[in-house]
């Protein structure tokens, strides 16, 4: 039997949506794509995929973004994986995190939803928790601006000058995670930066 893994990156579909805050998972799972030189299309899932490799003679993947919104990302993840016969420990979940700093990253799998409605609705329709998830950090909104508002917005300037070395950073944490386990890419991407 083939190691399969399949990679589903959260966010909302549309052009309103691609280059929000909220978005940043599906940004990583195009950066994934990219390298492999694949085109993500339409899926009876009611997402947009990909088959690819992580490298030759190692696992597939298979890479994903819903088309449906954040808020019901359930669906089209549980739909793959039926369709690929993958069980949720073997669904790398990739999303934006308030409580995590802009530019960092943090990987786990299972434990709570820490309130990120998507996570929640994927929890709900795999029926357990533990998947793993690469938590790409957006930062807590300045002042008294609503989360729900400060996810939607797109990147400050300052923020787009590091956003390709974070959404590179992540797609690396998620071959690592496939290739040598979490522990390996807590271990690389949970230290400090230089």
């Amino acid at each position: 039997m083939v190691d399969t893994w399949i990679v589903v990156g959260l966010g909302n579909p549309g052009q309103r949506y691609e280059a929000t805050r909220h978005n940043v998972g599906q940004m990583v799972v195009d950066e994934l794509a990219s390298r492999r030189g694949e085109t993500l299309r339409a899926h009876k899932s009611n997402a947009r995929a990909a088959e690819s490799w992580l490298r030759p003679g190692a696992a597939k993947m298979v890479l994903a973004k819903p088309n449906s919104f954040m808020n019901v990302s359930g669906g089209p993840v549980s739909a793959l994986a039926k369709f690929y016969g993958v069980p949720a420990e073997r669904i790398v979940v990739v999303h934006d995190e308030l409580d995590i700093p802009f530019d960092t990253l943090k990987l786990k799998t299972g434990g709570g939803h820490g309130g990120h409605n998507g996570v929640r609705d994927v929890a709900k329709a795999l029926g357990t928790p533990d998947f793993p998830r690469v938590r790409v950090g957006i930062g807590r909104p300045p002042g008294r601006q609503d989360p729900a508002d400060w996810v939607l917005d797109p990147f400050s300037s300052a923020e787009r000058a590091t956003l390709t070395h974070l959404i590179a950073d992540a797609a690396d944490a998620v071959e690592q995670l496939i290739d040598e386990g979490l522990t390996s890419a807590q271990q690389r991407y949970h230290a400090p930066r230089d």
